[in-house]
Order: structure tokens, then C-alpha cells, then sequence
């Protein structure tokens, strides 16, 4: 069967549009494909076994922190500790990595907000991010909970929810999606009585100002999936650097195959050939 599509190139995270439903593209290289107009297509993707650095364009052998080479993982701001714990920023001790990134990714408005991708959870991101980060967790509803000053205080935020809420995706029950129905704005209510000491405190600490409470609504989101997989296997390009299937659905930053599923944002920085056919 001959191919609809034959593009090389490096991986990169999947560009998202919320659209009923969400509408995905395949970067590859420095071409764009609909993936929403796949499904149902025969997929391919085969890795040359190069990997290079979405920063800096050095070949490595080894990806970290999805996407970048070793030394870019030990010097860049994006790769610092305290991007998967905010609560550990230290900007405001003058011992960021990269001041000038700082400004403009922790030192801006952040939303804290519950999200339902895999059941209840508590997450943060840049207000600019909304509703981009939901849609990468594979959310079906997420809703704001409050609007803070900086990633570093919403880390602070973020701490005093975890006491009473998970903040993790359980992406297996994501992707098989039988997410259970939440009612997020009640949800939303409940966790703000909580945690209402600890918000008292950090607007003590921090000013009246830097803490904003929202009656936002929520948002709710659907997904291109015509088949949802019943047992989750997933496809490594390191260990079978060929994966072939038929394009089931996508969702968070999955692809779902007939075959398994493959996280893309994942081999970010993952040179490949991606091949299509179908009738």
C-alpha cells in the first residue's frame, strides 16, 4: 500500500487546539500534520536512533526532561527542580539559573486549578497555559481555583491543596476513558473552605492582592477517539524503534494504536521517518 504521507524529521510535543473536540497536530520536523484527520489511518513511525537537543541541537544519546541533552538538563531554568516543585523556586534569592526566563515563566501570573483527567486533582500553570496544560493532562473538565502572583506562590497554594486532594494523572484510567463525572465548581467550593487558613496565612505573608479567589466556569473537553483501548500497552522507541498501528484515538499527548499507545511529547527531540496508508 503506497503512503498518503513520508515526512522525516525531529519529534516535537503536539500542538493543541480546543476544538469540540480537541484538534491535534504531528510536528515533525518542520512539517505540520492534521492528526485529527488520521484516524482510522495505518501510522508508522520509525526511529534512525538520533536524538538531538530541542535547545541547543546537539546530538545525545540519551534524552532528559523530555526533550533535552545533559548539559542543557543541568544549566537550563526550564529543567530546574523547582519547575516540577514551585514550591522550591528560589528566584527570589537571586540563585536562578536564568534570571531573564524566570521573568517571563515564574515571576507572571500562574492559575491554580482541579482538573478531572483521571479523577480529582490539583494542578498549577502559567495563566497564558490555560487551557493548553488541561488538554496535555488529557482533562475532560478543569475550572480555576484562584489567580496568583508568581509560580512560586502557587506552589505554595498548590502544597495546601495536596492535603486534601491528589495531584497527579493516573494516565493508564486516563486513556481508558472511564473517567468518572465531577461536579469541579462544587469540587472548587469545598477545597477553598479547606484550605481557607493557609490562604489567610500566604495573604499575610505575601499580600491581599498577590492571592485572587475566581468564579470562573469551567471547561469541558472532548476528544478525537473513535476506540477507547481496554488494556493499555504502551510502545517505547528506545527499546522498538519501529511502531506501526492504526490511529484509534489521541488524547493528552498520547496517540492511540490498535497496537498500544505512544506518548510523543515523550521522544520530543527524536529524529524519525513518519509514514501513513490507508485505502
Amino acid at each position: 500500500m503506497s503512503a498518503l504521507i513520508d515526512v522525516s524529521g525531529r519529534l516535537r510535543k503536539m500542538p493543541v487546539d480546543a476544538g469540540e473536540p480537541v484538534a491535534y497536530t504531528l510536528a515533525v520536523g518542520d512539517t505540520r500534520l492534521p492528526l485529527n484527520d488520521l484516524l482510522g489511518k495505518s501510522l508508522r513511525f520509525d526511529f534512525d536512533g538520533v536524538i538531538r537537543c530541542i535547545h541547543c541541537d546537539r546530538k545525545t544519546n540519551k534524552s532528559f526532561n523530555q526533550g533535552f541533552c545533559f548539559p542543557c538538563f543541568r544549566k537550563l531554568a526550564a529543567c530546574d527542580s523547582c519547575i516540577m516543585s514551585p514550591e522550591k523556586c528560589h528566584y527570589h534569592l537571586g540563585t536562578c539559573r536564568e534570571p531573564e526566563w524566570g521573568e517571563t515563566h515564574c515571576m507572571v501570573e500562574h492559575v491554580v486549578y482541579l482538573a478531572n483527567s483521571s479523577g480529582l486533582k490539583v494542578g498549577i500553570t502559567r495563566a497564558s497555559q490555560v487551557p493548553t496544560r488541561w488538554i496535555d493532562q488529557g482533562a475532560v473538565d478543569a475550572i480555576p481555583i484562584l489567580r496568583v502572583a508568581t509560580r512560586y506562590l502557587s506552589g505554595l497554594v498548590e502544597v495546601a491543596c495536596k492535603a486534601h486532594v491528589a495531584d497527579r494523572t493516573n494516565w493508564r484510567t486516563m486513556l481508558k476513558g472511564d473517567v468518572p463525572a465531577l461536579d469541579l465548581k462544587q469540587e472548587r467550593d469545598r477545597l477553598l473552605g479547606l484550605i481557607s487558613e493557609d490562604l489567610q496565612a500566604l495573604r499575610e505573608a505575601h499580600g491581599a492582592e498577590a492571592i485572587q479567589a475566581v468564579d470562573e466556569a469551567g471547561l469541558g473537553l472532548s476528544y478525537p477517539v473513535d476506540t477507547w483501548p481496554e488494556k493499555v500497552k504502551t510502545h517505547n522507541l528506545d527499546k522498538t524503534p519501529a511502531v506501526e498501528g492504526v490511529l484509534e484515538g489521541i488524547k493528552g499527548q498520547y496517540l492511540i494504536l490498535d497496537t498500544g499507545v505512544i506518548n510523543i511529547r515523550k521522544f520530543t527531540g527524536y529524529e524519525v521517518r513518519f509514514r501513513v496508508s490507508g485505502e
